[in-house]
């Protein structure tokens, strides 16, 4: 999480420079922080660290996302607050349960299998954080190809599931 995290960040704050540029300052702090978050974590073994760190990266990423949103691209704001949106969603229901597990458990055994199915949130977490994440993506990459001057396009296949094309560039 932590490091597909910092590849996030990278991505987000380079998404407006030159087409093959390397800010090593940045990749190099990434990297540190990755390899820091890492090393304590090993030693310390306490999930509530594991979390804040990549609380933080996401912050960061909320932060950088709401500047485009606003600043520089405020068209995108549909698909930069829907990711956001899910993927919180998603944090919401990851907390629900670590605070009412053995409610939960408990409640499962009672009900018929099927209810019991859409009460298992960790799940949801993993669902919903994936399509958060992926709809991010999309963002992140809809950015930087409009920078590029790409031409990108979301269509959505079968109707429901978003994507990015990029029309060619136009000859000037």
């Amino acid at each position: 999480m932590i490091y597909s995290c910092c590849i996030f960040v990278y991505c987000m704050f380079e998404c407006f420079k030159i087409k093959n540029s390397v800010n090593y300052h940045l990749l190099f702090t990434l990297v540190l922080f990755s390899l820091i978050v890492t090393t304590v974590y090993l030693k310390v073994k306490e999930p509530i660290f594991h979390q804040v760190m990549y609380g933080m990266l996401v912050f960061t990423l909320v932060l950088r996302s709401i500047y485009i949103v606003t600043w520089v691209y405020p068209w995108l704001r549909g698909l930069g607050y829907t990711s956001l949106g899910i993927f919180l969603l998603g944090f919401l229901f990851w907390n629900i349960d670590n605070i009412f597990c053995d409610s939960l458990r408990n409640f499962r055994k009672k009900v018929p299998p099927i209810i019991g199915i859409t009460t298992q949130f960790h799940a949801w977490w993993h669902i919903l954080t994936g399509l958060g994440s992926y709809l991010h993506i999309l963002f992140s990459l809809y950015t930087r190809t409009l920078y590029l001057r790409y031409r990108p396009k979301v269509k959505f296949i079968f109707g429901i599931w978003p994507v990015i094309l990029f029309e060619p560039l136009r000859k000037h």
